[in-house]
């Protein structure tokens, strides 16, 4: 019988199989930040632990509120920071150096086809993208990878998702994945793994998948899950190129992690694109999801462009592209925030920074603030906030505050007509 994706990785990294379903992993990868890597920091100093499996397979950024916005922020870096240099962890990017953790970490090359990774972030299941397992855990699960480099995990099922057909001009990555929550609803994919495979994905650059990948936790799965292609090794050819003869003997290496024809999965959703519109989400659940269309005319009062979900180049690139020439309306306010220093280089050498503020938008440092409602954004009670973000929870960016999540062209669009409406790259 043939094996998924996530079954290959297990096998790859498997130490022991203490109970039935269960696996306990070797890790590759141990990523951290600000706000729930000091409470596990905390734990294994006060039981004399203070120690690390292996500096160099720790990676740790403060970017959720950065630079800190008040006391306890500041003393939430403070210990990050005092630790990193205790256990001379030199991927450590603090302030000036830092971006979102979930598109720094794979721009700096940290996550490969194959490996596995644990982070105490929900959203660390983006970095499937690679062909990678990668999975959000809690603190004492933080706390056993810190010390001992290992996890245990419960062996997931999978759920396939075939995503055909052509994507229609001003539909994205962002419109996919909100279509495919609604589908599968909140808890359809709770304690699976969700592999995007077809023709769709197979044309998606590595920042599009990120997006896809990124979301698959709103829909319960513990990790989403791309192929490792062509496209993959070119994104990380910088930094393999000195492991490989060629891009293609980097391929035939990283191949072993797909998927067997005859896999065996918990579920197969074939979902043709070709007629897909731009998506948007209504009320509190990120699969409460309606097209722009049925949301057209929808009041906000605030646009957020950015987040580890839809901060990248090619994001900002689309937006810039529907803001060239145009005023926000003044009914609006709009933030960006480039989600890495790098991205934010770029943009400033494309003309990106400066559309953006000739339109209106406030341009802030890379940052996790608004999405989580914490800095850079935080939306007071009763307003409505149409955001590039991936949740929509009651109160997720402010108290009261309404969510509309949806790409960063139907966002773009948005802030210059001051309704949730379809941007003009949309011809359907």
């Amino acid at each position: 019988m043939g094996k998924t994706a996530a079954q290959k990785i297990f096998d790859a990294h498997r130490i022991d199989t203490p109970a039935p379903g269960v696996a306990v992993l070797s890790l590759d990868r141990v990523f951290c930040h600000e706000i729930t890597t000091p409470i596990a920091i905390n734990d294994l100093v006060a039981i004399g632990r203070d120690r690390v499996f292996d500096p160099t397979k720790i990676k740790a950024v403060i970017d959720h509120v950065t630079p800190a916005k008040d006391s306890k922020t500041a003393e939430q870096g403070k210990t990050l920071r005092d630790w990193a240099r205790r256990h001379n962890i030199k991927d450590f990017f603090d302030i000036g150096h830092n971006g979102v953790c979930h598109a720094i970490f794979p721009e700096k090359g940290f996550v490969r086809p194959g490996f596995t990774v644990i982070m105490g972030d929900s959203h660390t299941c983006t970095h499937g993208a690679f062909g990678a397992f990668a999975a959000g855990v809690g603190t004492t699960d933080l706390e056993v990878g810190i010390l001992k480099g290992v996890c245990t995990m419960r062996e997931p099922e999978t759920i396939k998702v075939n995503i055909t057909g052509k994507l229609p001009e001003g539909v994205y990555a962002k419109d996919v994945i909100l279509a495919v929550i609604k589908m599968l609803t909140v808890n359809g994919a709770t304690d699976h793994v969700i592999e995007f495979a077809g023709e769709a994905v197979d044309a998606m650059k590595m920042d599009a998948r990120m997006t896809l990948c990124n979301m698959a936790i709103e829909a319960g799965g513990t990790c989403g899950i791309c192929y490792p292609d062509m496209v993959t090794v070119d994104y990380l050819w910088p930094f393999i190129q000195d492991e490989f003869a060629s891009k293609e003997a980097a391929l035939a290496e990283y191949s072993k992690f797909r998927p067997d024809a005859d896999a065996v999965y918990a579920k197969v959703i074939d979902f043709d694109v070709t007629d897909l519109e731009p998506m948007v989400t209504f009320n509190y659940k990120p699969d409460q999801v309606k097209s722009v269309r049925e949301m057209t005319g929808t009041p906000v009062d605030q646009v957020y462009i950015g987040s580890c979900t839809n901060g990248r180049l090619e994001d900002l690139r689309i937006a810039a592209a529907i803001l060239k020439g145009k005023k926000v309306s003044e009914k609006v306010r709009a933030v960006v925030s480039p989600a890495t220093p790098l991205i934010y280089r770029q943009a400033l050498k494309e003309g990106l920074i400066d559309i953006f503020m000739e339109a209106g938008f406030c341009v802030t440092n890379p940052t996790c603030g608004a999405c989580l409602g914490m800095s850079n954004g935080v939306l007071a009670n009763g307003e409505v906030c149409a955001s590039t973000t991936n949740r929509n929870f009651n109160g997720r960016m402010g108290k009261g505050g309404m969510v509309h999540l949806m790409s960063p062209a139907t966002a773009a669009a948005t802030a210059v007509a001051g309704v949730i409406t379809n941007s003009p790259l949309y011809k359907g």
